[in-house]
């Protein structure tokens, strides 16, 4: 099978592409693959740039395996938010390049990057979880909490609020948003900026201040696999 990521790096910056041909469902495969380039943007020393396909970066986690149940789902969503740690945790730059909609799961690996850039567009981005019946997981209540403003956290927690483009960077879901057809422009132009900062001083100064928050999402993704281990 096709990997649904694409892996390239050129003069120090490695762009992950997430391109399913649909809408880069998150499922354990889609999951794997990223999870694989980031090993490979760590052995390359690369500052990362992390996009989707064309007016879509995802719609979250794959709902034919979620709705089934079983291990399978519950591997999947503990493998999403430990990816999302590991975005947080990453030791060089991680830029996210949000080129559409980014719903579910997809809006809080935008909270994982250290900048987010969004394409304009009449694109959502949401944490649609209370709106489809879904109790919010402790670890995606910990990565918006860290990311959003406090109204926005409760809007975007409790009442599963759609953000435009631009709303998300009042809310903290982005840091800004640029045209469609310069948004991969911006995001390697912005990667090559940030290529200039000390890597190790970079890196323990995520480690400083991030520590805290890490510490929570690990004991909330613990949390929440025994809870859907026992549903």
């Amino acid at each position: 099978m096709e990997s649904p990521v694409r892996y390239e790096v050129d003069d120090g910056v490695a762009t992950v592409t997430m391109d399913d041909g649909k809408v880069n469902a998150l499922s354990p495969a889609m999951l794997a693959a990223v999870d694989g380039a980031l090993d490979r943007a760590d052995d390359d020393a690369a500052v990362v740039v992390l996009r989707g396909r064309e007016g879509t970066f995802s719609a979250g986690f794959h709902l034919g395996t979620l709705r089934a149940g079983g291990p399978d789902a519950t591997g999947m969503v503990r493998e999403g938010f430990e990816l999302a740690a590991r975005l947080l945790s990453f030791p060089r730059p991680v830029v996210v390049a949000c080129t559409g909609h980014a719903v579910a799961m997809a809006s809080f690996l935008l909270l994982s990057g250290d900048l987010r850039l969004g394409a304009a567009g009449p694109f959502r981005i949401q944490a649609n979880e209370v709106a489809i019946g879904l109790t919010m997981p402790r670890a995606a209540i910990e990565l918006c909490r860290q990311r959003l403003t406090p109204a926005a956290f409760s809007r975007a927690v409790l009442l599963s609020e759609p953000f435009t483009p631009d709303e998300a960077v009042a809310a903290g879901f982005l840091d800004r948003v640029v045209g469609p057809s310069a948004l991969d422009e911006a995001a390697r132009t912005a990667a090559v900026a940030l290529m200039a900062l000390d890597a190790e001083a970079h890196a323990s100064s995520k480690r400083r201040a991030r520590e805290g928050t890490l510490r929570a999402i690990q004991a909330a993704i613990a949390d929440d696999a025994a809870e859907l281990a026992s549903a």
